[in-house]
């Protein structure tokens, strides 16, 4: 199977699962990125259906408008039941990294708020630790190079992300060279760094479900516990 067809399998797997937990009056996170377009091209055969949706980038909330999706504001979405959303990378923890679609933030945001978050990737997206893939950190913009120094001290290689601008109007650090042994402790420690909004490490709060799409068809992961 292609990526394409792994993640559109993923998808129509997170599609059936929603679509099995379907309540009235039932709010929706969707999540940025190719994966999650797939599965907004999937929740387009329900429309009618659905109570309403929160996106995680304008791009997400127009992709869903073109399928007659109902797009509301958080604020006045209240919880979300579950959000669902790709990855770049996830351990068998299901902790992850997010936020090469640069909406990191807003994703983070909606993750914190739902009572489920279904991760949905292809099998190239699991990895034994974290870091391969750079790590995103949202900044404001005056503070980036004071933000850079103080990521070189712990140990990364922050590389500006030209002609990035976040639907937050802010911009964005990709960090390389980092083995990230304890996500929580390095999320912790980069959103104490004054002008960091926040990080694209996802460990504080995983994922509770991983639907990876494999040449074997999709599996259904649950974090390990942590030792």
């Amino acid at each position: 199977m292609t990526q394409d067809e792994l993640k559109q399998a993923v998808a129509k797997a997170a599609f059936d699962y929603v679509e099995s937990k379907l309540e009235d009056d039932m709010i929706l996170g969707v999540g940025t990125g190719s994966t999650a377009n797939f599965f907004i091209e999937e929740l387009g055969k329900i429309s009618d259906r659905l109570e309403g949706t929160v996106a995680s980038s304008e791009e997400t909330a127009r992709r869903l408008k073109s399928h007659n999706i109902p797009v509301f504001d958080l604020n006045s979405a209240g919880q979300i039941a579950i959000y669902v959303d790709g990855a770049d990378e996830s351990n068998a923890h299901l902790q992850l990294i997010k936020g090469g679609g640069a909406a990191l933030t807003r994703e983070k945001i909606l993750a914190a708020a739902s009572k489920e978050f279904v991760c949905i990737a292809d099998a190239s997206k699991m990895v034994g630790v974290l870091g391969e893939f750079p790590l995103p950190v949202e900044i404001i913009p005056m503070a980036r190079s004071y933000v850079g120094r103080e990521i070189v001290k712990l140990g990364g290689d922050p590389v500006y992300r030209e002609g990035c601008v976040t639907d937050n109007g802010n911009h964005i650090l990709d960090v390389y060279n980092l083995d990230i042994l304890d996500p929580r402790q390095l999320e912790r420690d980069l959103n104490q760094i004054t002008g960091v909004v926040t990080n694209g490490l996802f460990a504080q709060r995983g994922a509770d479900i991983l639907l990876l799409g494999t040449a074997d068809g999709v599996e259904t992961r649950r974090a390990e516990p942590l030792s």
